[in-house]
């Protein structure tokens, strides 16, 4: 399957709804998907997923805020660990166990201090804040080939906007699932999101 640089942010699901909504996910294309910590009994539900999914995509979780929950993460097999800002030590901690690390910035500092740490990619957040102009000028200075991801104001909308800019991929919150939306709408719009990245791209 190609590869997008699309991370699906299932927000509020529960195990119970996980599976459809996932299996619907992965047939539009997503390789990528977290799951908040802040979801209801969010560790069980990502090693569930990664048990029955892992071999179709990569699973993990979002808001990870401590070294704790990276360690907790990790226990489940899991892969992703996706915050939403700069913690030197949680970026470290998930290197060292192996993860790969996506953190929150919003400044030049926080950029290169990610990535000194290790960061695997940068997630811009909230995107609306930064702007695509924000991002390109930020581009001017960080290292060439650094992966960049929208998440907070990115859409199938303005996909094309921000990879103009410089911006790699996308993490896809609320635009994409929110509790009550039905696997089948879930299906529906993660297709419209795929088929608008590949044009964007």
């Amino acid at each position: 399957m190609q590869e997008r640089e699309l991370i699906a942010i299932l927000r509020g699901i529960t195990l119970s709804e996980a599976d459809a909504v996932v299996a619907q996910l992965i047939e539009a294309g997503f390789t990528k998907i977290e799951i908040p910590l802040n979801s209801p009994e969010p560790l069980k539900t990502i090693a569930h997923l990664q048990r029955k999914f892992g071999e179709q995509s990569m699973f993990g979780a979002g808001t990870v805020l401590n070294v704790d929950e990276v360690k907790a993460v990790a226990d489940t097999g899991a892969k992703l660990i996706v915050s939403p800002n700069t913690n030197l030590e949680v970026i470290r901690t998930t290197k060292t166990l192996g993860l790969h690390s996506y953190p929150g910035v919003v400044t030049p500092s926080e950029c290169f201090s990610a990535l000194e740490a290790g960061a695997d990619g940068l997630k811009f957040f909230p995107a609306s804040v930064v702007g695509p102009g924000g991002l390109a000028a930020m581009l001017a200075v960080l290292p060439e080939g650094v992966k960049t991801y929208a998440v907070g104001g990115a859409s199938a909308s303005n996909f094309a906007e921000w990879m103009a800019a410089g911006a790699t991929g996308f993490g896809l919150g609320s635009a994409l699932y929110k509790p009550g939306r039905s696997a089948e709408d879930v299906g529906r719009i993660a297709q419209e999101m795929v088929r608008a990245y590949d044009r964007a791209r």
